[in-house]
């Protein structure tokens, strides 16, 4: 199949959502991931590369894992060549945002997309609506504590949903090309009012509570990540409630020439389809 679009994390949260999109609009997309996608692949893995990029000419971007080592932020860079050689012309990187900064797990990744000589596009999304639904705060709001070192501190979070528009939007039209989207949501909130926003959803009784950085990052090496991976994520919900998490950017805006959609109707949405039942 020619002209396919191939969706990296194509089981994941943006990337099941974007499939949705693309396929609606008659797309023809492959969905690749190590399991439960159209086909198998692994970016640890080089020989599942070649084929899923046979017959690609656009190709979504995603890093799984955050990892301190450079071999392992080589992955996407070299993959970024692999796809070029095999005729992908058109890249959309889903980033973070700082990633900017050279010591950023995605930096490396940004600069290959950037110096690839095809058309390009990178997303650097806030912190997801669907952490609290499908990620890793959902486990706290389903135990009625969401501890997170952010103390009051507000955030615009976005919807995936909104993110997956941007993406294929960026996939399938030129007017792109070039472009850094830094997407937020429409206004800043507290986990706190986020937390109540659910609990009323819900009728649960659903709480933040602040806690130490320390802790926070101790909670998460134990869950798996690595310690560079769990400060960073530290850091960036720290800087939450030091204020510094609370601007409000255009991408979506830029990207779509309408809003994006309101954190109350993502707990609308997610509370009638049972994420929190």
């Amino acid at each position: 199949m020619q002209n396919t679009i191939l969706i990296l994390g194509g089981t994941g949260k943006t990337g099941s959502r974007i499939a949705r999109h693309l396929t609606a609009a008659g797309r023809p997309v492959r969905t690749a991931s190590r399991t439960g996608g159209d086909i198998r692949f692994d970016l640890d893995d080089p020989t599942t590369w070649k084929p899923a990029l046979d017959g690609v000419t656009a190709a979504y971007l995603v890093e799984p894992n955050l990892r301190a080592s450079t071999d392992h932020q080589a992955r996407v860079p070299r993959f970024v060549t692999e796809a070029v050689t095999a005729g992908v012309r058109r890249l959309v990187l889903l980033s973070a945002p700082r990633a900017d900064e050279e010591d950023h797990p995605l930096h490396a990744a940004e600069q290959a997309v950037r110096g690839s000589g095809v058309d390009w596009a990178i997303l650097r999304p806030n912190w997801f609506s669907q952490n609290f639904s499908e990620g890793p705060w959902l486990p706290g709001i389903l135990a009625g504590t969401l501890a997170l070192p952010t103390g009051d501190g507000r955030t615009p979070f976005i919807d995936a949903e909104d993110i997956a528009a941007v993406a294929a939007s960026a996939l399938t039209e030129d007017r792109h090309h070039g472009q850094t989207y830094e997407l937020t949501g429409p206004r800043a909130i507290s986990f706190g009012e986020a937390a109540d926003l659910i609990a009323k959803a819900t009728g649960r009784t659903v709480r933040h509570v602040d806690v130490d950085p320390e802790v926070f990052v101790q909670r998460q090496v134990v869950a798996g990540a690595s310690p560079a991976v769990a400060r960073l994520f530290a850091e960036i919900l720290m800087t939450i409630g030091r204020g510094s998490g609370a601007a409000l950017c255009d991408g979506v805006e830029r990207a779509l020439n309408r809003p994006p959609r309101p954190f109350e109707d993502f707990v609308t949405e997610a509370a009638a389809a049972g994420h929190w039942a």
